[in-house]
């Protein structure tokens, strides 16, 4: 088998086509094409195509994960479990011919590989999106700690990255209390239900009491 044309792309110039016996093949990053030094009128074979077939495989599934990465920061089991979808085989039904076919999933491997990487080049750190969770959520509404804390434990950040996190934050339930009772109390006639309420948000009966007082 021969590499018959290697073009750039039109729509991303970061990755190229690649056309074996005259018919398109695979895409590959431009640094990919350099690592693998691959040139135009080279002979393949079976190994050296599944090689490259892998390489772009990797590089697409590393792009759309970078993408989804940078929209805001991610824990790594967020990103564990966007990986996990890739690999579930997926019917697709043509927009042309309404047929339905069947579209293998990601070998594991790769997934893992993907993950390893954004990880190394610190893309995805549980200590960043920590960060970022205390920092931004519900900021002007309010939040408790108790609620920081629980969130960030369903989104698989450990234990000790959450205690460090929520230590250097300058929130406090006292504060965030204050916000949630300024937006939220004119919905409520019956202070019963009202400290109920509060009470569900993860902030203290003590604490309750003692903003409702003021």
């Amino acid at each position: 088998m021969k590499v018959t044309a290697i073009t750039v792309q039109a729509r991303n110039p970061d990755r190229v086509n690649v056309s074996i016996d005259g018919s398109y093949r695979l895409s590959l990053t431009v640094a990919q094409l350099a690592e693998l030094g691959l040139r135009a009128d080279d002979v393949v074979g079976d190994m050296e195509l599944q090689e490259l077939e892998a390489a772009s495989t990797y590089g697409k599934l590393y792009q759309r994960t970078l993408e989804y990465a940078l929209m805001r920061p991610r824990s790594i089991r967020e990103i564990k479990d966007y990986l996990y979808r890739k690999t579930q085989t997926k019917a697709i039904r043509s927009r042309t011919t309404g047929t339905v076919s069947l579209r293998e999933g990601v070998d594991v491997q790769v997934t893992e590989h993907v993950l390893e990487e954004l990880i190394k080049k610190g893309y995805v750190s549980d200590v960043k999106f920590a960060d970022f969770w205390v920092r931004n959520r519900f900021v002007r509404k309010g939040v408790s700690v108790r609620k920081l804390r629980s969130e960030l434990l369903a989104k698989g950040v450990s234990s000790s990255v959450i205690d460090e996190t929520l230590a250097a934050t300058e929130r406090s339930d006292e504060d965030e209390l204050a916000k949630v009772i300024a937006k939220k109390r004119a919905r409520y006639s019956d202070d019963i239900k009202f400290m109920q309420y509060l009470a569900r948000q993860g902030f203290s009966y003590d604490d309750i009491k003692s903003a409702l007082q003021e």
